[in-house]
């Protein structure tokens, strides 16, 4: 019929060459060593800081569970409550609520007759004694930092060595599909649909990355 666009059905060599060209650019992405090492760069990156920093450890809400619950087994748990109460107090800014949360934490974990007391010298429960008579932000940074250092220099050391740590480790590249260990990458073909007719040629691919312990 005049005035009506035949469209003419695609040869079978001509989709067979798309086919043959869209395997031979996934052939090269798997095979490319590049391709492979940003994979094990992105897999390594979070838990290698992990590793190597106990700030960026409590700055995620999973690195401070592992953490707690590693502390807990070494019955001085109560350094990162303490910790996190400071965190948080020192975003205070209510002169009334400062009082009243300054008291509770000094009950809490600084008085030597507390449920909880924190490992700190005279001096400083001193100095907090003093500061509670007009209690601001800043009033337990001093005992915050020496027990910051503490975990530091002493439980985290251990807790990376741990079976808590170990979990932790293994459950970071999983959230982004990339494991530490052994990776294999498979590639899916939805049934690879070449249709010798008017119709466009389907290629569904999916890519998938397995993370295998």
């Amino acid at each position: 019929m005049n005035g009506i666009c035949k469209t003419t059905p695609l040869d079978f060599k001509d989709t067979n060459r798309i086919h043959n060209a869209w395997k031979s650019r996934m052939h090269n992405l798997i095979q490319s060593p590049l391709s492979w090492r940003k994979l094990n760069k992105q897999a390594t990156n979070e838990t290698s800081l992990l590793e190597e920093s106990l700030e960026i450890l409590l700055s995620q809400k999973r690195g401070q569970l592992a953490f707690r619950d590693f502390l807990k087994s070494e019955f001085c748990e109560e350094n990162l409550d303490f910790w996190l109460t400071c965190q948080e107090f020192k975003t205070l800014d209510s002169p009334q609520e400062l009082t009243r949360r300054a008291a509770r934490i000094y009950e809490e974990f600084i008085r030597p007759e507390s449920p909880t007391p924190v490992n700190l010298d005279f001096h400083t429960r001193d100095i907090i004694r003093q500061n509670l008579q007009n209690p601001s932000p800043s009033c337990f940074v001093v005992a915050q930092k020496k027990i910051y250092s503490l975990m530091e220099n002493g439980s985290f050391s251990r807790f990376i060595q741990s079976e808590q740590y170990k979990v932790l480790f293994d459950a970071a590249p999983k959230q982004r599909g990339l494991g530490k260990h052994r990776k294999a990458l498979r590639i899916r073909n939805n049934g690879d649909l070449i249709q010798h007719d008017s119709k466009a040629i389907s290629l569904q691919s999916d890519l998938y990355l397995l993370h295998k312990d």
